[in-house]
């Protein structure tokens, strides 16, 4: 099946206007300061918020 008429580049690309990727917002943990995503818990120090939601394991050298 061919389609039916070419696609301008105009509209190709006011097509895909709304594809763009938006940055990931990040808030400061409450505990250690680090950079996390809003409502999930820090990577670094397994704090949700005020509670501790998971245990971090350290890595001992």
């Amino acid at each position: 099946m061919v389609p039916p008429q070419k696609v301008s580049k105009g509209r190709k690309r006011r097509r895909r206007a709304h594809h763009a990727l938006t940055a990931p917002n990040l808030v400061p943990c409450p505990q250690c300061q680090a950079a996390r995503r809003p409502h999930t818990v820090c990577e670094r120090c397994g704090y949700a918020g005020r509670k501790l939601s998971i245990p971090v394991k350290t890595e001992e050298k």
